[in-house]
């Protein structure tokens, strides 16, 4: 590489559905963006993502948690299989499965999570629902840092949207997606060109620790 090259940000990707997000980083990384995209692993093997994988030459895996004896072997398994392609950086993109904290303890800092609420509200399932059902006036998206807590690690960055009368959790969501992917690949080149890291329990933007989440994307 000459001066000022980016080496590519090595990448695998979980994924347990659609792949929505993944599809966002290919087009990503098909833009010019500083990535690599070296895997899709799944613990579904009729996840859609894995036919995008396919259909983009990206290596595509598919592991079932059935065949492991407890979650904690097969996270073991599924994340020796991720190690293999070295990644700088695994994407849960859609990821619908606890990790065993053990397994998550060597990736925290190299590993992150997109989260359709604006956390630390609504950890888990059921986000657009919950942010109906308590009245929220505005809702969103973020990106987080992985660590053991169930979307309880470090946020790097969120988008919001209001809440429209008369929203349903499926419009809510359909509302927000584009900007669930938008906000995932502006986070990752964040990365790749090394401006965002985790130091310690803080998010660092360009070496200084973060006040509040970045809010990347414009004003919609």
């Amino acid at each position: 590489m000459t001066g000022g090259e980016i080496r590519p940000l090595r990448i695998v990707v979980f994924a347990s559905g659609r792949g929505s997000n993944f599809a966002a980083l290919l087009a990503a990384q098909r833009g010019g963006a500083p990535i690599e995209i070296r895997a899709l692993l799944s613990d579904k093997r009729t996840a859609p993502a894995l036919l995008l994988a396919e259909n983009a030459g990206v290596e595509a895996i598919a592991l079932a948690p059935r065949d492991y004896a407890d979650r904690a072997s097969f996270d073991r398994a599924i994340f020796d299989r991720a190690a293999q392609f070295t990644p700088d950086l695994i994407v849960l993109a859609g990821y619908m499965r606890m990790i065993d904290a053990q397994v998550v303890a060597p990736w925290i800092g190299r590993m992150i999570n997109i989260h359709p609420s604006l956390l630390p509200k609504y950890p888990g399932l059921h986000t657009h629902a919950r942010a109906l059902e308590s009245g929220d006036t505005v809702h969103g998206a973020s990106v987080h840092f992985v660590t053991a807590e169930l979307d309880g690690g470090p946020v790097i960055a969120q988008v919001e949207i209001p809440v429209a009368r008369g929203d349903t959790p499926e419009a809510l969501a359909a509302r927000l997606l584009p900007l669930e992917h938008r906000l995932l690949v502006a986070c990752v080149d964040l990365i790749a060109r090394g401006r965002v890291v985790l130091a310690g329990h803080a998010v660092e933007l360009d070496g200084q620790p973060l006040r509040a989440p970045l809010r990347p994307l414009a004003a919609q």
